[in-house]
């Protein structure tokens, strides 16, 4: 691309050039009269030679007069911006391509400590500055970055020599946005968000107290909850009788927050009379994008508190949850209701499908594979023809599995993986039985191809839950999933009628979770083991279903040997024999330390090829549950385990230990 140069002139240069031209043809015309007459001519061409050289002195002064202003004017501007850059209130920097700092302005200056010297790298002062990171070309590179406690925007652009492209430098502004900030977060604990309060055993409370006392009872509830959050700034609307709706900001929510909700533990103390304690589920919604996000939000976080057991208030940020409480047991419920209304559906659900696939969790255990027996029988009622996906049995099933393969009625009731995808059909019922996260299942991707999913489990229910099933049976009040099974084939048919194999598997399920009905035995556990008993099960053959071989007893009672006490009242174990179901010896080792005077919480290490499980058990008011969703586990209060990768069991100790201590301060 040509480069012409500009004539400073302007219009008065062609004006010059003109007449120029216009002299040299009067010359001329002069030489010509020369030629015809001699006087005339010479005396015409001495006058244009004349007026041509005035007009070449004329142009030279006007240029030479233009240039000297055009220099004066560029001086002018030149000490306009330098005096604009030095005073700007704007701070400014330039520092060459290494990062040190060729020159910068007071506003600039102004912004640092006392002790930081100005010739320094511009690293020295902002330490994470990245000099990759600016730019490359004539774009212009911002990021956001804190001095001082002040915001500052800062505006990258590199300046480059015209005479020499390889040297150039960077010019760095710093627009200060504190106050812009300030009014963000300002505005940003403003906003609205909505929550839920439910009473999570309203109606077992008032049955506990004489009838003279429960308006006093609602009263006291009602008065403690609204004083609670109205101290806290934060609206409270009582839309049922068990039921709140509470509006507030995000500065009310860290005042909450600040709190740990201890209104948990202020309705937990109510007494006049009653034998349960009074516990509430919250669930919040931390959505700042709009009120409706907010309430569904706080939705999910409260049917999460109340899959989990209540007395717990849980905050959906995203698909981040926080957990505050969840210290007391699930309170049983006497109530059918909601088992009649599952079991109905459920029967529904299995009158319209086509066959129906049954599936436990990884490393099935008694009460998956008793749950899974129960629900083969469910779909036997119904004329539907079940399987059960399990590719390898374990060794805590491995007596009752070889018991019933050994029968004809069930030579195909265990499948693989492979011949499961060739059953399912658009009509096929999968079933999931004690187990509600996707990640724990015998196979996660049959759930990809399938949506008719039902889910019976007895778990706290976990952030992950599978949330696509069309019916979910999620009570963690009740003990296992066999018991959970075995109340509803009561409610599918007048006259159920089970297997021997089916009833002894139903009952071993409820009876090892239940640890022989020393945890979680409510009326309805025995009201069900009841039911299994008349069908037939034999308390004598399954217990037979437990025992231990020699080498087994021997690995359990080296590790309780080896076993440490910390906090007087909390065991930890490590398996160190490399058997090939440690896992299963190590939660039966966390059982057994509880029958030691003094020991309220057990956790017990397990290596299972490159990972560590660890089996924890309390019979005291620690929530092992918490302490292991710390570790990525979950579980129940008294019944809960973690799997980490990667990992020594040094490392597992200390991880552990911070999970406890971590535990410790949130009851605080």
């Amino acid at each position: 691309m040509s480069t012409k140069k500009k004539n400073p002139l302007g219009y008065m240069a062609y004006i010059i050039r003109f007449a120029q031209v216009c002299f040299v043809f009067g010359i001329i015309q002069g030489i010509i009269g020369i030629y015809f007459n001699t006087f005339f001519g010479i005396f015409e061409a001495l006058i244009f030679v004349g007026m041509l050289a005035y007009s070449f002195m004329l142009e030279k002064r006007l240029k030479s007069h233009m240039q000297a202003e055009i220099l004066d004017q560029v001086n002018a501007l030149g000490k306009i911006k330098k005096d604009m850059f030095i005073d700007s209130p704007i701070p400014i920097v330039v520092i060459d391509k290494i990062g040190t700092i060729v020159w910068s302005n007071e506003s600039f200056r102004s912004i640092l400590d006392e002790e930081e010297d100005i010739d320094k790298n511009i690293r020295a002062i902002f330490p994470d500055f990245q000099m990759e990171n600016l730019p490359k070309e004539t774009e212009l590179y911002e990021r956001d970055i804190l001095k001082n406690e002040q915001h500052y925007h800062m505006i990258c652009n590199k300046v480059i020599d015209v005479e020499n492209a390889s040297n150039f430098q960077y010019v760095l502004y710093f627009i200060d946005t504190t106050t812009q900030k300030e009014l963000e977060e300002q505005v940003k604990k403003q906003r609205c968000m909505v929550g839920y309060i439910y009473i999570d055993n309203y109606e077992e409370i008032m049955q506990s107290i004489e009838e003279v006392r429960r308006p006093m009872l609602g009263a006291i509830i009602d008065r403690k909850i609204n004083i609670w959050f109205k101290n806290n700034d934060v609206a409270v609307c009582k839309f049922d009788r068990d039921r709140y709706m509470i509006f507030f900001t995000q500065e009310n929510l860290e005042k909450m927050q600040n709190r740990k909700f201890d209104i948990l533990d202020e309705l937990r103390h109510i007494q006049v009379g009653n034998d349960l304690p009074v516990t509430v589920s919250i669930g919040i919604g931390r959505n700042f994008d709009s009120l409706i996000g907010s309430k569904e939000d706080a939705r999910a976080a409260f049917d999460l508190a109340l899959g989990r057991g209540g007395d717990q208030a849980i905050i959906k940020k995203n698909d981040k949850y926080t957990f505050y409480g969840g210290k007391t047991k699930e309170v049983e419920k006497s109530t059918r209701v909601k088992v009649r209304i599952k079991a109905y559906a459920f029967k529904e659900l299995l009158h319209e499908a086509d066959k129906v696939l049954i599936m436990g969790h990884q490393n099935i255990d008694m009460d998956c594979l008793g749950a899974a027996m129960g629900v083969y029988r469910a779909a036997t009622i119904m004329g539907k023809k079940a399987h059960i996906i399990l590719q390898d049995s374990t060794f805590a099933v491995q007596e009752l599995y070889n018991r019933i393969i050994e029968l004809p009625e069930y030579q195909d009731l265990f499948i693989s993986k492979e011949r499961a995808e060739q059953e399912l059909t658009k009509q096929t019922l999968v079933v999931l039985v004690d187990v509600h996260r996707k990640s724990y299942l015998e196979y996660p991707a049959l759930l990809d191809k399938t949506d008719n999913i039902v889910v019976f489990d007895h778990h706290r229910l976990s952030t992950d839950y599978i949330e696509n099933a069309v019916l979910t049976y999620i009570e963690p009040f009740i003990s296992s999933t066999s018991e959970m099974i075995s109340e509803i084939l009561i409610y599918l048919a007048d006259k159920v009628k089970l297997t021997q194999i089916e009833a002894d598997a139903l009952l071993a399920g409820i009876t090892v979770d239940t640890k022989n009905f020393a945890f979680k035995a409510g009326v309805r556990t025995f009201e069900a083991a009841a039911f299994l008993r008349r069908a037939g099960a034999d308390s004598t053959r399954v217990r037979m279903l437990f025992q231990n071989d020699m080498e087994t007893y021997k690995i359990k009672a080296a590790t309780i040997k080896d076993s440490e006490i910390w906090d007087e009242d909390i065991a930890v174990a490590v398996v160190t024999n490399n058997h090939m179901h440690s896992n299963i010896i190590a939660a039966q080792i966390a059982d057994e330390l509880l029958t030691i005077k003094g020991i309220q919480t057990t956790f017990v290490i397990t290596v299972n090829g490159p990972d560590l499980q660890v089996s924890a058990r309390a019979l005291g008011d620690m929530n092992v549950q918490r302490i292991m969703e710390m570790l990525g586990g979950g579980g129940h209060k008294n019944i809960a385990g973690a799997q980490l990768k990667d990992t020594t069991v040094e490392d597992m100790k200390v991880k552990l230990r911070e999970a406890i201590n971590d535990y410790k301060q949130e009851g605080e």
